[in-house]
């Protein structure tokens, strides 16, 4: 692993101190959008402006990259994002807000683009699923280390806007230092979602719902902190629960992925993402819960989303796999915009703990859509299904491909394996046969 890791370590790098200012400015947002007094529905909008930007960001960084090079793409983002982020505590407006939002969402989204490509060039066959891990592990390391530096500095100040800023800049220079320019990517026209769903129903309204509940979490967590009276400490940790929990999670999921049919898991982890919903609004403010079923409910989040793209694409040929991963992150973004939109709207009108019964119904909508799935079509052989490999929400489609093609590589090899043995197997009991008579 560390011979792997030794050729990607400045990419890593990088991604985990631009992940400590993206983390950083998530959290922020809500808490300081308390002190300005925004209301929820207004935040709500703000939130979903990232999510715009981060889907258009991910149709448009590749034409932009085959025409002026990843180096200059890459530069060029950072520089925004980074003026972005010092720009939001000089323009406290909602509606400033929010078009600074639709940028930094466009640059980060860019951002992933481009390091993603950088580093499936830099990956082999063999090795391309340790660094997608290892890649998907320093992401989620950064925000939940964005959380603490929030404790460092005072929310209704410029210091820590400044502060992510900086890291977004520096984050820069271990990457354009090290790496070469890598051969311009070719993003797969996204697969038509009419297409998409009947290939797989329960892949793209599983996804759509996930991209609502993934954006509610990171985009309104912080907003519900604020507005039940906790501390931006106390916020910070509820944020990093949300992530704590997928790191925990996604592993043993992701083994059982592997092992039984992948609707049931589906259904078991949105069913347990629900009831931790249903215990966060239960409990009232008391911090120990709260944080419990933050980590439960955010916890199963990641995972779920590797599950919807596993799922997926144990129904389709290895040719339309990139289309439909295009595809995937598509009806993920849309679902990420509308999600926020209504838990705010939900919040305005029924009070902060609205965001765990809107959480909640989503969760749940995703289990008993898995429940009805199980009984219109037939579990497929399990020697024919892919392999599970952990992706977070926040994946390009540069990454999505990626991990589809190695599952189907991976799994490929692993059925030539079992065929070899099963066939030495067969040799030594013939052989045995022989002897014997």
């Amino acid at each position: 692993m560390i011979q792997v890791l030794s050729g990607v370590w400045a990419l890593l790098l990088g991604i985990v101190l631009i992940m400590l200012g993206n983390g950083m400015h998530f959290t922020l947002i809500g808490v300081r959008g308390g002190i300005e007094g925004f209301s929820a529905s207004e935040l709500a909008v703000v939130t979903s402006g990232y999510f715009m930007g981060f889907l258009s960001g991910a149709r448009l960084t590749p034409v932009l990259i085959r025409r002026v090079g990843h180096v200059r793409v890459f530069a060029a983002l950072g520089s925004f994002m980074s003026a972005g982020l010092i720009a939001f505590p000089l323009l406290t407006e909602p509606w400033a807000w929010t078009l600074l939002r639709v940028l930094v969402g466009f640059c980060m989204s860019g951002v992933y683009v481009t390091a993603e490509s950088w580093l499936n060039d830099a990956a082999t066959n063999e090795t391309r699923g340790k660094v997608l891990s290892a890649y998907m592990i320093a992401q989620t390391l950064g925000i939940i280390g964005a959380q603490g530096l929030l404790t460092l500095g005072d929310a209704g100040t410029a210091v820590l806007f400044i502060g992510a800023s900086i890291l977004v800049s520096v984050s820069f220079a271990p990457i354009l230092l090290s790496v070469s320019p890598a051969p311009a990517i070719e993003v797969a026209r996204p697969m038509p979602l009419r297409d998409l769903f009947s290939g797989s129903p329960l892949g793209t309204v599983g996804i759509f719902l996930l991209g609502s509940v993934y954006a509610t979490q990171s985009g309104m967590g912080a907003v519900f902190g604020t507005q039940i009276g906790l501390t931006t400490p106390q916020i910070a940790l509820f944020v990093a629960m949300l992530f704590a929990g997928a790191l925990v999670l996604q592993y043993p999921i992701g083994w059982l992925s592997d092992q039984i049919d992948r609707r049931r898991l589906i259904f078991g982890a949105a069913a347990l993402g629900a009831a931790s919903c249903a215990v966060g609004w239960l409990t009232g403010s008391s911090l120990w819960p709260l944080m419990a079923a933050a980590f439960f409910a955010g916890g199963v989040t990641t995972p779920l989303y590797a599950l919807f793209l596993a799922y997926t694409n144990d129904f389709l040929s290895a040719d339309d796999m990139p289309a439909a991963s295009g595809g995937l992150v598509f009806t993920f973004g849309l679902g990420a915009i509308a999600g926020p939109l209504v838990t705010g709207w939900a919040m305005q009108g029924f009070g902060p703990f609205a965001f765990w019964l809107v959480l909640g119904a989503t969760f749940g909508a995703i289990a008993l859509y898995a429940l009805y799935r199980m009984t219109q079509r037939s579990i497929g052989p399990e020697v024919e299904t892919e392999s599970y490999l952990s992706v977070l929400p926040t994946a390009s489609p540069v990454a999505v491909e990626a991990a589809g093609a190695w599952a189907a590589e991976h799994a490929e090899a692993e059925r030539e394996a079992e065929a070899e043995r099963q066939a030495e197997a067969e040799t030594e009991a013939e052989s045995e046969a022989g002897a014997q008579s």
